[in-house]
C-alpha cells in the first residue's frame, strides 16, 4: 500500500510523460505481482466500488482530528478536496502498517461494505492510525469512490512494454478486458501481461494466431480527428467514407457457439441489449465485428439521450425495449472463421463484412443488425437514396471532396456526427496510433455552440484542487412569476480554458463569491463563455428541460456583458433544429 500511494502521489503530482513512465516502471520492478495486478487495474482505468458514504467519512475524521464541524467545514472549503482535507487534519500515525496493496483491498477495504455506522468509523479511524500522509489520502479516495489518477491507459502500457522488454501493441492486446468491473486481476493475470514473446505463439493478426474459443475481443482501434484542409488526404477515390455515428461503440464477439457485446470501456453489455442477441447469433462461430450500438427508431438513428435511458438500466421492461429498440452498425470485420484479419486492408475487410452482415441479416424483421453505410458511387441522386437506408452499402468509387463535404454538412440533420475516412489500404491498428495506408480519421461537423453566464464554480482535483475549475452555466429565461429575466442553470464544463486563464477565473470566482454550499461557490454573474456542444435534446431530468451532449468551453467572451447572453429560448430552437 505504502509503495502504491507513493506511486499515486507521483503520477499526480507531475505532468512530464516520462517521469509518469519513470515511476510506472519503478513501480513495476519493484512490486510483487499480486500487488501489481491491482495496480495495473486501477491504473488502467478499473474503478472501485464507493465503500463508505462522504458523510461517514466526514465524521469519522473530524472524531479522529478532534475538530468541531465549522472547523473541518472550513478547512474542506480552502482544500477543496475530500480525501485531501482529512489526510491533512488527522493527527500522526500510531503505527506503520506495511500491508501490500492486494492485501489492504482484502483485509481492510472490502470488509467496510455492510457496517452499521458506529462499526465503520471505528474501523475508519483505527485504518488512518497505521497510515502516512499518502496512504491515507489514497485509501480515503479507494473508500469514497474519488479515485482518478493522471495516466491514460495509453502510458500504462507503454510503461509495461518498457519494463517487460515487449511491444507496446502485444501488451496493448493482452490488457483487453483487464478492467472487466467483475473480478479483480490476480498475479497470474499481471505475469501473463508481462510474459515473454516465447509464451505468445503468434503475433497480433498472423495467419497462424490459433483460433480462440473465449470471449476476450480485440483492441479498438480508434480514428484521429481531423480539422484541417481534407483535400491533403490526397485522391478521395483512396479512401472509404462512412457516417460516424453517435452511439456506444462495441464489438460483438462470436465464438464456441456464444455471443459477448463488449463496450469500449471493456464493459459486458450483452444482457442490456437482449434485442440484439437474435440476430448477431446468426453470425458465423469464429466471427468479431466492431460497430456501433444506437436506439434507431422510424428508420433513422435516436439521439444519444435515447440511448442513454438504456445504458444504465438493470430492468428492461417491455415498454422500454418497444419505445428505444437498439441496433448494431456493423462496420468493420475483425475476425473471420476464428483467424484475425486486422492486418488485411480495409477493403478487403470491408467486403467480407458485407457478405458476413448480408447472410446473418436475413430474416431479421427488426433490422437489429445493419452495415455502416458506404458512401459510394457518382450520381448523387442514388446516392442520396441510398443513404436513408444505413443497410445499403456500395462497393464504387468514392465520391470527390466536395461532394463528400457537402453530405457532411447534412450530418446534424441525419442524426449523426459527421463523416469517418478510412483508407482503402489501411489495416486495423490499436488505440489512436498512426498505421500504415492512411489509417481513420473522424470528420466532424463543427459543434453547436452557445454564449452562456458562469454562476457556480467547484475545486478541481488533483494539482488543480486549489483552483475553482469546474463551472455550472446558465442561460436567460422568463421568470415563472412573470417579473422579468432569471439566469437558468443548464450545463456544466470543466474543460478549454488556459491554465493562465483558470488562474483568472479563479481570482474572480473567490471576489465575487455570494454563498458557499460545501466546495461549490455560488458567483455575482460576471463571465460570459461560449460553450461547445454536440447535442442537445428535452430532458425531464434538467431544470432547464434540456440537456447537451459533451459541454466544453471554447472561449471566454470577454467582448459580451452579461445582459447579453443566449437565451434558453436560442438552446430550444437548437433542440427543434
Amino acid at each position: 500500500m505504502k509503495a502504491f500511494s507513493r506511486l499515486y502521489a507521483a503520477l499526480d503530482a507531475s505532468s512530464a510523460t516520462l517521469d509518469k513512465i519513470a515511476a510506472l516502471r519503478g513501480y513495476f520492478a519493484a512490486a510483487p505481482a499480486r500487488d501489481a495486478a491491482v495496480a495495473v487495474y486501477f491504473l488502467a482505468g478499473g474503478r472501485p466500488r464507493r465503500s463508505v458514504p462522504s458523510r461517514l467519512l466526514r465524521e469519522a475524521a473530524r472524531t479522529e482530528a478532534g475538530l468541531p464541524e465549522w472547523l473541518f467545514d472550513e478547512s474542506y472549503e480552502a482544500v477543496g478536496d475530500l480525501a485531501e482535507t482529512i489526510a491533512h487534519v488527522l493527527p500522526p500515525p500510531e503505527r506503520d502498517d506495511d500491508l501490500g496493496l492486494a492485501d489492504w483491498l482484502d483485509q481492510r477495504l472490502a470488509p467496510l461494505r455492510g457496517l452499521d455506522p458506529d462499526t465503520l468509523i471505528a474501523r475508519l479511524r483505527d485504518h488512518w492510525r497505521g497510515l502516512d500522509w499518502a496512504g491515507r489520502f489514497l485509501f480515503t479516495k479507494l473508500i469514497g469512490g474519488g479515485f482518478r489518477v493522471g495516466v491514460s491507459r495509453a502510458l500504462v502500457v507503454r510503461a509495461l512494454a518498457e519494463q517487460a522488454g515487449l511491444d507496446p501493441k502485444r501488451v496493448a492486446e493482452r490488457i483487453v478486458g483487464y478492467t472487466d468491473a467483475a473480478r479483480l486481476p490476480g498475479a497470474a493475470d499481471y505475469l501473463a501481461l508481462i510474459a515473454p514473446l516465447a509464451a505468445d505463439p503468434a503475433a497480433p493478426g498472423s495467419a497462424d494466431a490459433p483460433a480462440r474459443s473465449d470471449g476476450q475481443p480485440y483492441p479498438f482501434f480508434l480514428a484521429q480527428p481531423h480539422g484541417g484542409d481534407i483535400g491533403a488526404l490526397g485522391d478521395a477515390a483512396d479512401w472509404l467514407a462512412e457516417w460516424k455515428w453517435d452511439g456506444i461503440r462495441a464489438q460483438a464477439v462470436r465464438r464456441a457457439g456464444q455471443l459477448w457485446l463488449w463496450s469500449r470501456g471493456e464493459e459486458l453489455v450483452t444482457e442490456r441489449f437482449p434485442e440484439l442477441a437474435a440476430p448477431l447469433v446468426r453470425l458465423p462461430d469464429g466471427t468479431v465485428l466492431d460497430g456501433e450500438i444506437l436506439v434507431w427508431r422510424d428508420g433513422r438513428p435516436a439521439s444519444f439521450a435515447a440511448l442513454q435511458t438504456r445504458i444504465g438500466r438493470k430492468t428492461l421492461g417491455r415498454k422500454l425495449l418497444a419505445e428505444h429498440p437498439a441496433a448494431f452498425i456493423a462496420y468493420d470485420l475483425l475476425e473471420a472463421d476464428g483467424s484475425d484479419w486486422r492486418a488485411r486492408p480495409q477493403q478487403e475487410r470491408r467486403a467480407r463484412l458485407e457478405a458476413v452482415v448480408t447472410a446473418a441479416s436475413a430474416g431479421d424483421a427488426d433490422g437489429a443488425l445493419k452495415l455502416s453505410l458506404l458512401l459510394g458511387g457518382a450520381a448523387s441522386a442514388e446516392l442520396h437514396a441510398a443513404a436513408a437506408s444505413p443497410a445499403a452499402a456500395s462497393q464504387a468509387a468514392a465520391l470527390d471532396w466536395p461532394a463528400l463535404a457537402a453530405l457532411r454538412a447534412e450530418s446534424r440533420a441525419r442524426g449523426v456526427e459527421g463523416l469517418m475516412l478510412k483508407h482503402r489500404a489501411s489495416p486495423y491498428g490499436i488505440g489512436r496510433a498512426r498505421t500504415p495506408g492512411g489509417g481513420w480519421w473522424k470528420w466532424k461537423i463543427d459543434p453547436l455552440s452557445i454564449d452562456a453566464v458562469l454562476i457556480y464554480a467547484q475545486a478541481g482535483h488533483g494539482r488543480r484542487a486549489s483552483l475553482h475549475t469546474d463551472y455550472t452555466f446558465a442561460l436567460w429565461a422568463d421568470a415563472p412569476d412573470g417579473g422579468g429575466r432569471v439566469l437558468l442553470p443548464f450545463a456544466k464544463a470543466y474543460s478549454g480554458l488556459s491554465d493562465d486563464e483558470i488562474r483568472q477565473v479563479d481570482a474572480i470566482v473567490r471576489k465575487t463569491t455570494l454563498e458557499k454550499f460545501g466546495p461549490v461557490r455560488s458567483v455575482t454573474p460576471t463571465l460570459v463563455m461560449e460553450l461547445g456542444f454536440e447535442g442537445v435534446a428535452p430532458s425531464p431530468r434538467h431544470k432547464s428541460g434540456i440537456a447537451v451532449r459533451f459541454p466544453r468551453i471554447l472561449r471566454w467572451r470577454h467582448d459580451k456583458r452579461v445582459e447579453e447572453a443566449d437565451s434558453l429560448a436560442t438552446l430550444l430552437s437548437l433542440a427543434r433544429g
